[in-house]
């Protein structure tokens, strides 16, 4: 199984960047937008995302924890046959959090492209968060 770790440091404070990732429905308004152009809540577990490149994806939240700051889910895809991620923040300060991204999913062969959407999600947040005032 392939294994994705990737962080980022955001200056912004872990409150406010949680705050937004926790809105499960509103990735593409709150967190990531042009990165995420389209996330519609299909009940309280699952969500439909359109990426920027046009692709779609379906996730089932897994669990959404607000004393660990931290989301965790499962994109269910055709191309996929096994995927479980989650997001973490840290405080690194009063004005400053880490990010953290994991990921594990098979086929192999499909962990360049999915790491270098996590990358860019992640620089769509710190974008994103950076640019706005604080919540």
């Amino acid at each position: 199984m392939a294994s994705i770790h990737r962080e980022i440091l955001v200056d912004t404070p872990a409150a406010a960047l949680w705050d937004a990732m926790r809105d499960a429905g509103a990735l593409h308004t709150r967190l990531a937008p042009g990165f995420i152009t389209e996330c519609t809540m299909d009940g309280e577990e699952a969500r439909q995302l359109r990426f920027a490149n046009g692709m779609t994806a379906r996730e089932l939240i897994i669990d959404i924890d607000d004393p660990a700051r931290r989301i965790a889910w499962s994109a269910l895809s055709e191309r996929l046959t096994h995927h479980n991620a989650s997001t973490q923040i840290f405080e690194e300060g009063d004005s400053r959090c880490r990010v953290v991204w994991i990921a594990d999913l098979l086929p192999h062969a499909l962990a360049p492209a999915v790491a270098g959407m996590i990358e860019a999600g992640l620089a769509a947040m710190k974008t994103h968060a950076e640019t706005r005032p604080p919540l």
